[in-house]
Formats: structure tokens, sequence, C-alpha cells
């Protein structure tokens, strides 16, 4: 992809355009989740100012910004799956008060695709005339992408751009499938002063008061649904898996543009942690483009291995599980059309 297009989607994707702080449903057992938001838009409110203050410098031309002020000018939300880190972090951005080409959104993935693209200089250049960069998702799984985005936000906060960030589990670090704020304030090394951290407890808000996840159905169900709906793909699952691995996963999602429909035959359990690794970034593309998931085969929450599980990509998986969950429930009415 042009990095003219990498630049202008670092947005928040379809699933999250229209979400604000009041439409995030607080759980009333969790007083954490009330506080976020009170916090985060006080945030946002303090990031306004003139049109000028933080002109954008699309590679490198025009106004610089102004210094960054003292004290902290980043949040990092920390909590487990399904508790709406997300949703606030969008959120945010949405209730900042500048116009849309001053302010980035974007996984870390796409953050390092972005550097990739444009080198690491030219990359401060442009992002150096925003007023936010929000960052969902941060890897904490490769140092050397941690050091160089580390590195890159520091440049960031220089030049005076606020910054907000979800993680990631570190291998090793399972405790209640949620990252530790003080893990992710030590990776990116001097940066954690300008960090606040803001604990969001709770349960995943995805199967919170919902039936279990939909049993799988029939090849020739999902055949069948495949062909009368428009927009739907087909792929056995298989297959689908192989393609994967001859496309980089920052394409992933370009490889969906103007799919309505997954349907999927044959699911099995993932071969492998790279494949299964591969599978979580189309499970998380898809999710965020709202593409209902229509399978045969095993059920989603048995892709992927004990040994996966319980490992240093645990929270990677329970995240896909979750999602892919969520997106079969958004395919019932695929087979059972009004």
């Amino acid at each position: 992809m042009p990095a003219d297009r990498l630049v202008a989607e670092m947005v928040p994707p379809p699933r999250f355009d229209s979400v604000r702080f009041s439409t995030y449903i607080p759980d009333p057992n969790q007083p954490s989740q009330t506080e976020a938001v009170r916090v985060l838009e006080g945030f946002a409110a303090g990031l306004g100012g003139t049109a000028d203050s933080g002109r954008r410098r699309l590679f490198g031309f025009g106004r610089a910004p102004k210094k960054a002020p003292a004290g902290p000018r980043g949040v990092y939300l920390d909590g487990g799956y399904g508790v709406g880190k997300t949703h606030l972090l969008a959120s945010l951005w949405h209730a900042t008060p500048a116009e849309p080409a001053l302010k980035a959104f974007g996984t870390f993935v796409e953050l390092t695709n972005l550097v990739g693209a444009l080198g690491f200089q030219q990359t401060v250049q442009t992002l150096s005339g925003h007023r936010l960069l929000c960052i969902d998702e941060f890897e904490l799984d490769d140092p050397g992408d941690t050091v160089l985005v580390s590195t890159l936000l520091g440049k960031l906060v220089d030049a005076g751009v606020a910054l907000a960030a979800t993680s990631n589990t570190l291998p090793g670090k399972l405790g209640e499938g949620r990252f530790a704020a003080a893990d992710f304030l030590r990776e990116i090394q001097g940066l954690s002063a300008h960090f606040r951290a803001l604990r969001i407890d709770g349960e995943d808000y995805r199967h919170r008061g919902l039936p279990e996840a939909p049993p799988p159905h029939s090849d020739e169900q999902v055949t069948k649904a495949a062909h009368a709906t428009e927009g739907a793909s087909l792929d056995a699952f298989p297959p689908l898996l192989e393609h994967l691995a001859r496309v980089h996963p920052s394409r992933y999602g370009a490889l969906t543009d103007g799919i309505k429909a997954v349907c999927l035959t044959g699911v099995l359990p993932v071969p492998d942690q790279s494949t299964a690794l591969r599978l979580v970034v189309l499970a998380d593309r898809l999710y965020d483009r709202e593409v209902p998931v229509l399978a045969s085969g095993v059920p989603f929450d048995q892709l992927f291995s004990e040994e996966m599980l319980n490992g240093g990509y645990r929270k990677k998986y329970f995240r896909a599980i979750s999602r892919l969950t969520a997106l079969a429930r958004d395919a019932g009415n695929l087979t059972n059309p009004r």
C-alpha cells in the first residue's frame, strides 16, 4: 500500500467510527470504568488550542508545533480484553478538539508499518504536527520494535504531541489476562513520566449477559449463505491460512475491502504459532470493520491449543476468540434471512 494511504487511514476503524464517551456503558459494579471516562473527557478538553498550535506538517512542511508543556502528556489504558479500552481510545480521538488531519489513530503494527514505509525521520516529521496520537494494542513482544516506537514517541512528545495507548501482555505476564501498567511504563523507557495510567476493571463486555457462542454450521449451510449474501467471501479454512502466509499482515485490512461477510468451511485448530498470530491479526481487522463470520468446523474457542493459550501470546488468542465469537453472533441472520 502507498505511504499516503497508510497516513490517511490512521483514523478509528469503522466499528469505532461512531463511538463516543456517551455511548460507553460503564459496568455499575466497576467504578473504575466511570472514572476512566471522566479523566479522558478532561484529557481531551485539555488538548484544545488555536488552529495553528498543532498544524500538521505532512512530509515535513508547514509550521512547527509548540513544545510540550510540563506534566503528563499521555494516558495509558490498563485493563483486560473486552473492558472497552479501544472504545475509550477512539472516543478520546473523536472528543479531541482538532480537525481529523491533526489526530492519528492506529495499532502498534500500523505505526511500525508507517515507519517502514516513510523511514524514521520522515515519520517524525509527518506526525510531529499532530495534536494527538492514539496507539491501540501496543506490542511489547519484539524488543527491537519496542525501542523503535519508544524512540519515536520521545521525539513526538518533544514536539508537543499528546499520546494515548493500550497494550498487549508481555510473554510470561499472564496475571489476570491483562497487561500491567508498570510493565508498559518500564518498556517505553524514558517516557514513563509522560503517561498517566488509568486502570479499567471489568469483564469482557462482548459476552456480558449474552448466551454462549453459537455452534458451528454445516458446510452446506455456510456455502448456501455465501451464495445468497451479496459481497460475501467463501473460503475453505486451510487454504485461507496458507494464503495469509503469503500476505504481509499490514495488508490484511486491504484484503477485506468490499467484503460484507466472511464464510469459512472446515475450520480446524491452527497448526502452529506463526499461523495463529496471523489469524489474530485477521480477526482484529474483521472485527474493526464489523464483518460477520459464518463458519463450519470446530467452534472458535477451539482454534488455539492449550499450549498456545497458556503461553506468552495468551492475551492475543483470547482476544481473537472473543472477537470471532462476537462476529459469529453477528452472522446469525445470514442463515435465517428475514
